[in-house]
């Protein structure tokens, strides 16, 4: 094999594990969180929250890694990330 041949396969390689990943997730069903809901998080992917005008509570989604691995979603309310200039 030539070095494009090596390339071109190691390229594929990597795209196929990122779109892997990426339909992983999709395929994950979002959990409601609960008071006393037990959280087994190792690591958080990310943090989205509904876009709010006023300070108050939103809705909000976080996509995390569990102790084994796997992608979690979870979704919950919490105030809204506001700013006040006084």
């Amino acid at each position: 094999m030539n070095n494009k041949s090596i390339v071109a396969a190691c390229l594929f390689a990597a795209l196929n594990i990122c779109t892997l990943s990426a339909r992983a997730e999709a395929d994950v069903t979002p959990k409601t969180y609960t008071y006393g809901t037990h959280l087994d998080i190792q690591k958080v992917i990310s943090l989205k929250q509904d876009n709010a005008t006023t300070c108050g509570i939103v809705n909000a989604r976080m996509t995390y890694l569990d102790s084994a691995g796997l992608t979690q979603v979870l979704d919950y309310s919490k105030f809204a990330d506001c700013h006040n200039d006084n």
